[in-house]
């Protein structure tokens, strides 16, 4: 079965799984551009979640690329391309 594009509510899920949330953010608002630090989340937070999302999604995210992925927009994107190479090496 095709694994479906990682989506913003699929992230805040696994975010707030992996690493709660912090009072007073709201992870239900607008926050593509927000960079996670802002959010709440540190770089232990993001490396548990990205653990989470490689086993979950199947994939293995770029470390040099993680670093450039600071807000949700970016890790999205950086996410969905992994699953799309994945895709195309299985075709």
């Amino acid at each position: 079965m095709e694994q479906e594009p990682m989506r913003l509510a699929d992230l805040v899920r696994l975010l707030r799984e992996c690493a709660g949330q912090a009072e007073g953010i709201d992870l239900d608002g607008d926050i593509l551009d927000t960079e996670f630090g802002d959010l709440g989340y540190d770089s232990l937070a993001m490396l548990e979640t990205t653990g989470r999302v490689e086993r979950d999604y199947a994939v293995v995210l770029d470390e040099e690329e993680l670093d450039e992925a600071y807000t949700p927009r970016r890790y999205l994107a950086m996410v969905n391309q992994a699953l799309t190479a994945a895709r195309s090496a299985v075709i």
